[in-house]
């Protein structure tokens, strides 16, 4: 498509202006491009969130009117339920957006959007976030220590006072495995299953005694690695699960004074336990999430596992009660590059700790070491000029189950981005839309913990509107760190 920009009447000396396009109509691979980018290329879209037929992507644009226009699945769309028009590349969409941001043109329905709007994942309708004061959070807003303090005071005395039992469904399953199983079995489980961690039962002590998670196969893959071993199937299945964490205590030296390996004891909470006694546990022991397990008796025998506690559904809890009383809270008004939360690209933002990143072209096996050695549960994966292209997270090294594709690679050789290829179902992006959740350091603080409280979401990377460069990541941990601190 050739065309000028003279369909946009922006001006140079204006300050460019995020804004969200979406397209809700479906597709596989879904692009956009316009006059607001001289039709030079097409920039992607991601499907959002527990709605995988809408897509959207943020575009960084001039005040003005602007054509644009769908490339989807090969074929150049237009939506028709937004206003159109015939130009000489066809029938396009468009746009007037006025130099202040809060004004576009009467536009109905959710295509086009300020970045301050949401999309409802549900409904995929337009929906105002829940900004405190009724407010979008301004530049340079700040809040008074006074204030800051008597936030979390607040937080803390609401998680003091709900107890675990707010977080149990009404309905849901929990995957145990016995500590006798076969590694093999245990690897492909949790593949199948879609879960990352799962208790261990003893059944001889008719109690749970651990957790296996996912970095244990890391370790068992690196383990193998160093001594030469290729991840043959042999070697998994003749490990069980004990062998394993037996071994694992050997290799970090948790011996008792006659030289015998013990494992740490497990980390676990009760129904009754308070949610911010549970979020303290968790952030201590550095884990993504803790059994919630229940003895009617004394001595702890006849365990019932109800479910498995996470920061996550702690700050769905947060969220959802002061949702109807927010004003309470100044300091979720903060835009998230204000306050000290996070790992940053720039060592100057924030609480100085730098943000680690890769090319997709690193080994599988240096990507394992720096998540390692760094004990981070992620890491982006970028392009030459830093823009996100997808996330590897601890959790992804369950995809080498699939199809047994342990068994035919070797961590030296292949490459971090054919490891998430691996994963992915080629006819659908959701996968890799899931892990890539975005936020913009310009969001407020409620606005991200209300995205990261969605489920099987841990980690928003910051990036730049349009561009998509990396400059931050704020996980769970960092919310609650700064939260209870």
């Amino acid at each position: 498509m050739e065309s000028g920009a003279r369909e946009s009447s922006g001006s140079s000396g204006s300050v460019l202006i995020p804004m969200r396009f979406v397209w809700p109509c479906g597709g596989r691979n879904v692009f956009i491009s316009g006059s607001f980018n001289r039709w030079s290329r097409l920039l992607p879209m991601s499907p959002v969130e527990g709605c995988p037929t809408v897509f959207q992507t943020i575009c960084s644009i001039l005040p003005g009117s602007h054509q644009y226009k769908f490339f989807v699945d090969g074929e150049w769309r237009h939506d028709e339920h937004q206003p159109y028009m015939t130009s000489e590349v066809g029938i396009v969409n468009t746009i007037f957006l006025s130099p202040e941001r809060n004004s576009i043109s009467a536009v109905p329905g959710p295509i086009l959007l300020p970045l301050f709007m949401e999309v409802d994942n549900n409904e995929a309708a337009v929906q105002l976030p829940k900004v405190l004061g009724g407010a979008s959070p301004r530049a340079g807003e700040t809040v008074s220590e006074a204030e800051l303090m008597a936030s979390r005071v607040r937080i803390s005395a609401f998680l003091s006072a709900h107890t675990v039992y707010e977080l149990l469904p009404e309905s849901a399953k929990v995957v145990a495995l016995d500590i006798n199983l076969p590694v093999k079995q245990a690897f492909h489980i949790l593949y199948e299953q879609g879960i990352s961690t799962a208790p261990l039962w003893d059944i001889s002590r008719g109690q749970f005694v651990g957790v296996l998670s996912a970095m244990d196969f890391i370790l068992i893959f690196k383990e193998l690695a160093s001594q030469g071993s290729n991840l043959r199937e042999e070697e998994l299945e003749t490990h069980t699960i004990s062998a394993w964490k037996e071994g694992k205590a050997y290799l970090k030296r948790q011996l008792d004074e006659q030289g015998r390996a013990f494992s740490r004891p497990l980390v676990h909470v009760g129904p009754d336990d308070n949610l911010k006694d549970v979020a303290l546990k968790i952030l201590h022991n550095n884990v993504a999430s803790v059994p919630v397990v229940y003895s009617s008796s004394k001595d702890d025998l006849f365990q019932q596992l109800l479910h498995m506690a996470s920061l996550s559904g702690i700050l769905k809890c947060i969220c959802r009660y002061f949702s109807n009383c927010s004003g309470s809270l100044p300091v979720l008004r903060l835009p998230i590059c204000s306050i000290p939360i996070g790992t940053w690209v720039n060592v100057g933002e924030s609480n100085q700790r730098p943000l680690t990143m890769l090319k997709p072209n690193v080994t599988l096996s240096s990507t394992l070491d720096l998540l390692i050695q760094a004990q981070v549960s992620s890491v982006p994966v970028v392009d030459e000029k830093d823009s996100l292209l997808d996330v590897y997270s601890r959790s992804d090294i369950t995809t080498l189950a699939k199809d047994k594709a342990y068994t035919r690679i070797s961590l030296n050789e292949l490459t971090v981005h054919q490891a998430l290829q691996l994963g992915q179902d080629p006819y659908t992006s959701v996968e890799q839309s899931q892990r890539c959740q975005m936020c913009l350091k310009s969001d407020s603080l409620h606005q991200v913990m209300e995205r990261l409280a969605n489920p099987g979401v841990r980690r928003l990377i910051v990036v730049q509107a349009g561009s998509k460069r990396v400059e931050g990541i704020i996980s769970l941990s960092d919310i609650f760190r700064f939260l209870l601190s």
